[in-house]
This record gives structure tokens, sequence and C-alpha cells, in this order.
């Protein structure tokens, strides 16, 4: 493959990666909300993986749509994410859209 695909490659994972973590994080939170309203008796905890979660999507986000995912300071940024929020598939895509973009920047 030439630098320019490998490019393109870690640009699409992270962003299908990103956004499907936001989207993910999103529904968890509000499936977060409806079980606390529900429960009656028992005070829920503070959902603060799924905030941690949309917060690290949303800078997935950004990264990949700056077209940065092949800079080795922003590669080694979305592996980080990747393995912080390593729960699921989106987390796979921004962790394998990082290291695409390492090594197309030395390939």
């Amino acid at each position: 493959m030439a630098n320019g695909s490998l490019g393109k490659l870690a640009f699409i994972l992270a962003l299908v990666g990103g956004i499907l973590m936001v989207v993910f994080r999103l529904l968890g939170f509000l499936g977060f909300a409806i079980v606390s309203m529900l429960s009656f008796g028992m005070p829920r905890l503070f959902p603060g993986y799924e905030i941690l979660g949309l917060v690290l999507g949303i800078v997935a986000i950004i990264i990949a749509m700056t077209k940065r995912a092949t800079q080795p300071l922003w590669a080694v940024v979305l592996i980080v994410i990747g393995l912080i929020d390593l729960q699921g598939i989106a987390a796979v895509l921004v962790l394998f859209g990082g290291i695409v973009g390492l090594a197309s920047h030395y390939v």
C-alpha cells in the first residue's frame, strides 16, 4: 500500500470509531438515565465512564477530521484513546486507526 492509502485508512478508521464511540456512549448515558429514573430505593452512581467515553470519542473525531491521524503525536494519542476506552468495536477501530496512522508515517 502506498503512504496515501494508509493515511486514508487511518482517517476512516479513526473517524468511524470516534463516531461510533460517541453514539454508543450517548445511548449508554440515555439508558443509564432511564434506569436511574426507574430505580426508586437505591441511588445510582454517577455515570463517569459514559462521560469519559463521550469526551474521548469527540477528541478522536476532532483528530480524524483535522487529518492529523498520520502525524506521530496524534497517532499515539489515538492509540491511547483506544486503550483507555477499550470497550467495544469503536475503541478497537480508533486503536487500529492510530496504529495504521503511525505505520503510515514511517512507511
